[in-house]
């Protein structure tokens, strides 16, 4: 998994990020270029012009059985989704959102790279919080960084 969450776990309000972070977008684009990236239906449709990623392979989840999006493998059954990963080492599978996407998949993986804001914005979004999770040990944390008056560093959970 791959999420940028601020101090309550939230990732986002009304369909968009809590807050864009420049080095947080060239970690998600390093981590994930060349590599294969699940998300939802709202997920794919939030980004620049609702298509998916340049340089990934993007699976897409929605309960919708009719839906399509150029450029991605659309599936409405998350079992069929998974038959149809590629032959890629586990660690070249990411899962980036949204919410119910985290949720759904969160039992099948086992790191998470996690963007911790220490602000608390107001989100109607959420991902689990992992530090009140004993099956989820944080095993890296960098140097706090600061965006504007924002701080915040990049962590590794890794399932224990």
């Amino acid at each position: 998994m791959i999420v940028a969450v601020d101090r309550h776990w939230g990732i986002g309000k009304n369909g968009k990020l809590l807050v864009s972070i420049p080095e947080d977008q060239r970690l998600f684009r390093e981590e994930t270029m060349g590599k294969v990236v699940i998300m939802g239906r709202k997920t794919v449709e939030s980004l620049p012009g609702g298509k998916p990623l340049y340089g990934r392979t993007t699976m897409v989840l929605s309960r919708d059985p009719g839906y399509k999006v150029k450029g991605a493998q659309c599936f409405s059954d998350p079992e069929a989704l998974l038959k149809a990963l590629p032959p890629v080492p586990s660690q070249d599978v990411f899962v980036a959102g949204g919410e119910e996407i985290y949720r759904l998949f969160l039992p099948r993986c086992d790191t998470a790279h996690v963007t911790y804001i220490d602000y608390a914005y107001e989100a109607d979004a959420h991902f689990p919080d992992l530090d009140k999770d004993p099956e989820w040990v944080m095993d890296m944390e960098t140097e706090e960084a600061t965006y504007f008056d924002l701080c915040y560093c990049f962590r590794r959970y890794t399932r224990s």
